[in-house]
């Protein structure tokens, strides 16, 4: 029995979640998205909440019993008040700014990087070494994080380049004579 799985999803005030079939669509005030469900797992709404479980006992329907709800959570709590990734820049000459649609990047290359900013997503660099990014997708969130920091990921040495708000850094000693 999945421990996720079980748990049914509660529909906030503002969204309003469709079930037709297989695909599971919601529209808050970020957006709208959907989810389709895969065939072994059957979703049910009543009473204000979504709840999901597997139609039989194969290893595939109880595997992705807790999967599939998890998206569904994700969906529902994306519209309605969405998701925010940061990240925090380091080193001396790195800098980031938004100019129109894109993200402009500057991390010691010997060009500086534009990034085009998504429909539906925001970007914000309240100073220049903080990015925040903001959307209902959590999927999509988090992939434009990851591409951000694969510019210039963290090295261990001085702790230079693009990290998460969260990760820390494990620091190395440098050579010595």
């Amino acid at each position: 029995m999945s421990r996720i799985g079980k748990n049914p999803i509660q529909i906030p005030q503002g969204v309003e979640v469709k079930l037709a079939g297989q695909v599971i669509s919601a529209k808050g005030k970020l957006g709208q998205g959907s989810v389709t469900l895969v065939d072994e797992i059957e979703a049910e709404m009543k009473d204000g909440h979504v709840s999901v479980r597997p139609r039989g006992e194969t290893r595939h329907a109880r595997n992705m019993w807790g999967t599939s709800r998890s998206l569904v959570n994700n969906l529902i709590n994306g519209v309605a008040t969405g998701f925010t990734e940061n990240l925090e820049i380091n080193g001396v000459g790195y800098r980031a700014a938004v100019q129109g649609k894109d993200l402009v990047l500057q991390l010691g290359y010997t060009h500086e990087i534009k990034y085009p900013i998504p429909a539906g997503v925001t970007m914000k660099t309240e100073k220049p070494t903080t990015i925040s990014i903001t959307g209902p997708n959590k999927q999509q969130i988090g992939q434009i994080a990851a591409e951000l920091r694969g510019f210039r990921p963290p090295e261990p040495y001085k702790g230079k380049g693009v990290k998460y708000e969260s990760e820390t850094i494990i620091r190395k000693e440098g050579k010595k004579k």
